[in-house]
C-alpha cells in the first residue's frame, strides 16, 4: 500500500501530494482489514472441509479401532454362541436324558432380557445400532449362560441321588417269572373278558395260583391299601419317588401297611382273584409323573436281551386279559 496519494494539478502540470483524513485512513485500514478478514476464514473453510486436523485425524483413527473392535466382538459372539449351543444339546438329549429329567423347554432358554428401554441411553451415541446389536446378544448369551448354569446344578443334584434313584426305579418283575410262562397279557387295547368289548390296558397280567408271593419291584413307600370287589379289587401302590409309582391289583391278601418303607424283592402282598377279575393273575402298573406308562420296559435288572424279547412277545400275543 503507497504511503502517500497525488493528484495531478493542471494548472501547475504537476503531481501535487494529497493529505488523508483521519477518518479516510481509518476506513482503508477497515477495508484491509475486513479483506484478510474474509480471505482468512474462506482458507479456514476450504482446510476444515478437505483437511483434517490432527485432533480429528486421531479421533476418527479411535472411532475407526472402536469399530473394528465391535466386529471382532461380534465374531468372540457367533463362536460363543455355538458353544453354549452345543452345551444346551448335550444337556436336553444326554445328561438330563441319562438321569430323566425333562429337557429345559426352549422358552426358558430364549427368554428375553427386557425391551428397548434398556438400550434407551445407548441409541444417542454414534453407530448406536452396532452397539445395541453387541450389547443384546451378549445380554441373551448370559442370560443363557445363566440358564445353563442353574441346569448344571440340578443335574449334580441328580448325579449325586443317582444311586437312590437306581434302587427306586422299578426294574424287576413283581412275581417269580423265571421262565415266562406266567406271563399273560401286556400293554395295548384287548377285549375285556367281562365287557367283551376292545378296551385299553394300561398295565401287565402275570397268571399265578392264589397266594403267589408278589414282590415291590424298586424301593419305596406303601402309599395305598385299597379293598374293593370291584375294578382292581385288592390293590398296594408303592410310590418310589422320582416320579414313579406301581400298581398291584386283585391281591389276595396283603403284607405291607400304609406308610411302610419297602425295599426292591421284599414281599408286599399275594396275588389273588379280588375284583373285577375272571381268574387268579396279578395286574401290574407303572406310572411315570403321573402318566401310566408299558411296564415292559422296566424289567431290566433280572431279564437278559434275549428274556425280554421273549416276554414282550409273549405278552402281545394274548387278545384278552383277566381284569
Amino acid at each position: 500500500m503507497a504511503k502517500h496519494k497525488y493528484k495531478f494539478n493542471p494548472e501547475s502540470l504537476s503531481y501535487v501530494q494529497v493529505a488523508r483524513s483521519s477518518k479516510e485512513k481509518i476506513f482503508v485500514f477497515l477495508t484491509y482489514f475486513m479483506a484478510s478478514v474474509v480471505v482468512a476464514v474462506i482458507y479456514f473453510l476450504i482446510f476444515s472441509l478437505f483437511f483434517d486436523s490432527p485432533k480429528e485425524k486421531g479421533l476418527k483413527r479411535q472411532i475407526s479401532e472402536l469399530k473394528a473392535n465391535y466386529e471382532f466382538f461380534n465374531d468372540e459372539l457367533s463362536k460363543l454362541e455355538i458353544v453354549l449351543e452345543d452345551l444346551q444339546d448335550r444337556d436336553d438329549n444326554i445328561y438330563r436324558t441319562i438321569f430323566e429329567a425333562e429337557p429345559i423347554h426352549s422358552d426358558v432358554r430364549e427368554a428375553g432380557t427386557g425391551g428397548t428401554n434398556s438400550y434407551r441411553d445407548l441409541e444417542k451415541m454414534e453407530n448406536s445400532e452396532l452397539v445395541i446389536g453387541v450389547k443384546s446378544r451378549l445380554d441373551k448369551i448370559m442370560k443363557k449362560v445363566y440358564v445353563q448354569s442353574t441346569s448344571y446344578d440340578e443335574i449334580i443334584d441328580l448325579a449325586k441321588n443317582k444311586e437312590q434313584m437306581l434302587a427306586c426305579i422299578p426294574a424287576i418283575q413283581p412275581i417269580s417269572n423265571k421262565d415266562l410262562k406266567k406271563t399273560a397279557s401286556g400293554w395295548g387295547y384287548r377285549i375285556h373278558p367281562i365287557y367283551k368289548i376292545r378296551k385299553f390296558h394300561y398295565g401287565m397280567d402275570f397268571t399265578a395260583p392264589s397266594g403267589t408271593e408278589i414282590y415291590a419291584t424298586g424301593d419305596g413307600v406303601v402309599s395305598e391299601l385299597n379293598s374293593s370287589k370291584r375294578g382292581y379289587g385288592n390293590k398296594i401302590v408303592v410310590d418310589h419317588g422320582f416320579g414313579y409309582e406301581t400298581l398291584y391289583g386283585h391281591c389276595s391278601a396283603f403284607k405291607v401297611r400304609v406308610g411302610q418303607q419297602v425295599k426292591r424283592g421284599d414281599v408286599i402282598g399275594y396275588v389273588g382273584n379280588s375284583g373285577l377279575s375272571t381268574a387268579p393273575h396279578l395286574h401290574y402298573e407303572v406310572s411315570l409323573n403321573g402318566e401310566k406308562v408299558n411296564p415292559v420296559n422296566y424289567y431290566f435288572n433280572d431279564l437278559t436281551a434275549v428274556e425280554y424279547e421273549d416276554l414282550i412277545e409273549l405278552s402281545q400275543k394274548s387278545g384278552q386279559t383277566f381284569d
